[in-house]
């Protein structure tokens, strides 16, 4: 069984187990979160929201947060003296889904 949850903005496919990279929370590690924004859940048979299922849950645990390697970012004009560099590490948090309720 899965379910096709929305989190942030973003889709992501959760089955029971799973470990999802999704964008920082602002919770500690260890902590239980419920994602109530479920767009399909497929089981026996398949439940398609609009937008979302209703009555139906992802139970997940915040296990680690971390960030991705540094990306550089180098703008460059020939001949005009310009250059800039910029980095950037995105920070993600990474969730341990549970169980799927109410499927």
């Amino acid at each position: 069984m899965y379910a096709l949850m929305e989190f942030k903005g973003k889709q992501y496919k959760a089955e029971k187990g799973a470990l999802l990279k999704v964008d920082r929370i602002d919770a500690e590690a260890g902590t239980a979160i419920d994602i109530d924004s479920v767009l399909l859940v497929s089981g026996d048979s398949i439940s398609v929201g609009s937008p979302y299922v209703k009555g139906v849950k992802v139970s997940a645990v915040v296990e680690d947060h971390k960030k991705d390697p540094k990306i550089i970012v180098f703008k460059y004009k020939s001949k005009k003296d310009y250059r800039r560099k910029h980095g950037h590490r995105q920070q993600y948090s990474y969730i341990r889904i549970q169980e799927i309720v109410g499927a």
